[in-house]
């Protein structure tokens, strides 16, 4: 609804704007300075990590999606290459007048299986995983068309590579670590 606002008051009030549509956005700045920290937290990524920092197991909702491994699959972006989408878009509003719809994703999925694994990898830790119910109205698979992004704004994300992404994460949560026990 809010594009269709948008579009309106660009058709009545020359109003340009740039709508950018993130996907699962993740990662942490590169030399642990900052990252990703809510309550509650919901995304695969951190929960995980934080199960392997206390060495307890995590729960993945589901294993029986029409996917390659079972598990659901999502486009990640890391949070620098959504700075540098919001770069390219401003410069966007600066050259042309209009309204401007992109996805910010990598259009490359990965699956939670392969998020894990990954942490596995990163953290050296041998995450137990238990496997619960999927949750409703999850989809099998949700990854970004990238093509108008890439082709009107020259966008190449260089950090959402599945490692770079959970090693980012991994380093500021070790960093930041507070256990549950400890609030």
């Amino acid at each position: 609804m809010v594009e269709k606002v948008l579009s309106w008051y660009q058709k009545i009030f020359g109003f340009n704007f740039v709508v950018l549509r993130y996907f699962n956005a993740c990662g942490a700045a590169l030399d642990a300075s900052m990252g990703e920290a809510h309550n509650p937290e919901s995304h695969i990524i951190p929960i995980a990590i934080k199960a392997a920092l206390e060495n307890k197991s995590f729960t993945m909702f589901g294993n029986d999606y029409k996917t390659q491994d079972g598990t659901c699959v999502r486009d990640y972006i890391h949070v620098l290459d959504l700075v540098e989408a919001h770069v390219l878009a401003l410069n966007k509003l600066e050259n042309d007048k209009g309204g401007f719809y992109y996805n910010v994703g990598t259009g490359k999925g990965y699956s939670n299986k392969e998020i894990i694994e990954e942490i596995k990898k990163v953290s050296g830790v041998d995450l137990k995983i238990d496997f619960g119910q999927r949750r409703p109205g999850d989809a099998d698979e949700l990854v970004a068309n990238v093509s108008r992004i890439k082709n009107e704004l020259k966008f190449n994300p260089q950090h959402s590579d599945l490692e770079t992404i959970v090693k980012s994460a991994w380093e500021w949560h070790k960093k930041n670590f507070k256990s549950s026990e400890n609030g």
